[in-house]
């Protein structure tokens, strides 16, 4: 029998859960979406999104293991994220998780949250590392090299606002109901993007680092000036997308790394997604993104790290706690 894995994801507001056979084949993979309860606020209020995981969870866990047509019983192991995230959102995932394996025997991994962003690009497809990752999400934005199964080099990261933090924020300016990214997208398409010339930051720089903050503050500069709004999310959006194309084609130059994999809900991006597609074929490096649903914050990814935690032997004790930062070099 194949290795089944479950993996749980509560990192943020997305309860999620999922089984994966042999890190590859998604069994099933169920993901309770928040976003109506926090719309009304415009963002995530990190305590309703921790008890509506705790209301939540073992259902969404329920339903995943009836849509792969298997209990708790067959699994090989379980899977966590166990951070980086909201703290008191990733305790409610880590303790089930741990109450789930100790019930049923089952060893427990606990999976880095962007690690696991990584792994959803080898979910049903043939690839393996080594690869350059993106990772851009509303939390994150690092270029990383992963090297081997196990071992990550971080080559640059922001220094203050994340891309898809600056695309929210600038969505909630603009009052575009939440969540703010997708919606700036569709407004965007209706603006033209040369009409503001909007930063680009750090490009004059060496290294890999990104900084959002100075866009953020130049577009609502411009807001403030009565500045057409479908102009000012067309340019903020091209701005943001030039900073993490040319980042990306200069650390494809700099490490001689051929393939690129991006990981994160803004992988999402039709403008980032049409850049990059471009940038591969005149650099000539193979490109990969993820299925659209496997972008956001869902319970398969986590199951296949998990796979591979296992493969390496890297289970976790049932003392293992939730961290709200965690590096993705961090050991495990």
């Amino acid at each position: 029998m194949s290795p089944l894995f479950l993996g749980i994801e509560t990192s943020c507001d997305e309860t999620a859960a999922a089984v994966v056979a042999e890190g590859r084949s998604i069994c099933s993979n169920v993901v309770f979406s928040q976003v109506p309860m926090h719309e009304r606020y415009g963002g995530v209020v990190p305590e309703l999104a921790a008890r509506e995981h705790v209301s939540r969870l073992l259902p969404v866990v329920d339903e995943a293991l009836r849509q792969a047509g298997v209990g708790l019983s067959e699994l090989t192991g379980i899977g966590v994220t166990f951070g980086p995230g909201l703290i008191g959102s990733l305790m409610v995932g880590v303790e089930t998780a741990k109450g789930l394996a100790f019930g049923a025997g089952l060893p427990l991994f606990g999976i880095h949250h962007l690690r696991a962003h990584l792994f959803a690009n080898l979910l049903e497809s043939d690839l393996d590392p080594p690869m350059l990752c993106l990772l851009v999400s509303g939390g994150h934005t690092e270029l990383v090299l992963w090297k081997a199964y196990g071992v990550y080099q971080r080559l640059g990261s922001t220094r203050d606002d994340a891309a898809g933090e600056l695309l929210d924020k600038v969505a909630r300016a603009l009052e575009l109901p939440y969540p703010g990214g997708p919606q700036l997208e569709r407004l965007a398409a209706l603006g033209d993007p040369r009409r503001f010339a909007f930063p680009r930051a750090l490009l004059d720089e060496p290294g890999f680092d990104f900084s959002f903050s100075g866009l953020k503050t130049a577009v609502l500069r411009a807001l403030v000036h009565g500045a057409p709004a479908a102009d000012v999310a067309a340019a903020c959006q091209a701005a943001v997308v030039d900073v993490l194309v040319e980042k990306t084609r200069r650390a494809v130059a700099q490490t001689g790394e051929q393939l690129v994999a991006i990981g994160g809900d803004v992988a999402a991006n039709g403008l980032l997604r049409q850049r990059l597609e471009e940038a591969a074929q005149v650099d000539g490096f193979r490109l990969h993104f993820p299925p659209t649903a496997l972008c956001t914050d869902n319970g398969a990814m986590v199951a296949a790290a998990t796979f591979d935690a296992w493969q390496r032997g890297c289970s976790a004790s049932l003392t293992l706690t939730a961290a709200a930062d965690l590096p993705i070099e961090s050991a495990g």
